[in-house]
C-alpha cells in the first residue's frame, strides 16, 4: 500500500500497476491505429509505393488519456451504442482541442486541420466524427468496459 502524504487515501501496487497498464495499452492502441490512418492515408496519395505512416512521441500520452474514458463508460452500461459512442466521441474532441490548443501555443503540435472544410481552429475536423465514434467504442473493447 502506498500512503499519500497529504491525505488519508492509500493504493495498492497492483491498482498502481493495473491502471499504469490501461495508460499505456491506450497509447500504445491509439498509436497503432494512427499509423494504420496515416499508412491509409498514404495509399490515397499513390505517389510513394511503400505507404509510409506518420506519427509523433507527443501522441502516446494523448491517446493514453483514453485510459479515463473508463468511469464514464461504467457510468454508461446498459446505454444504446449510439449514446456511448456519442459521449465518446464529445471526450475525444475535448481532449484533442484541450491538447492541441495546447500544443499549437508551444508550436509542437503534431497535426494541422486548418486546410479542411470542418476544422475548428486547426486543432479539430469535425467529419472525423465518425472515426472518434468507433475509436471511443474501441478503446470501450479495450477497456473491458460493457
Amino acid at each position: 500500500m502506498y500512503n499519500f502524504p497529504d491525505s488519508t487515501h492509500t493504493i495498492s501496487m497492483k491498482t498502481l500497476f493495473i491502471k499504469l497498464s490501461k495508460f499505456i495499452t491506450c497509447g500504445a492502441f491509439g498509436w497503432c491505429l494512427e499509423c494504420f490512418w496515416t499508412g491509409l492515408h498514404s495509399i490515397q496519395k499513390r505517389t510513394d509505393k511503400r505507404f509510409l505512416c506518420q506519427t509523433s512521441v507527443w501522441m502516446f500520452p494523448i491517446y493514453s488519456m483514453a485510459a479515463f474514458i473508463e468511469p464514464i463508460g461504467k457510468l454508461m452500461k446498459g446505454k444504446s451504442f449510439l449514446f456511448r459512442g456519442s459521449i465518446y466521441t464529445i471526450c475525444i474532441y475535448t481532449m484533442e482541442f484541450f491538447t492541441g490548443t495546447l500544443l499549437k501555443k508551444h508550436h509542437a503540435c503534431p497535426w494541422d486541420y486548418s486546410a479542411a472544410k470542418t476544422n475548428i481552429k486547426g486543432v479539430i475536423r469535425l467529419d472525423f466524427a465518425p472515426l472518434w465514434f468507433l475509436t471511443g467504442l474501441a478503446y470501450e473493447r479495450l477497456l473491458g468496459i460493457k
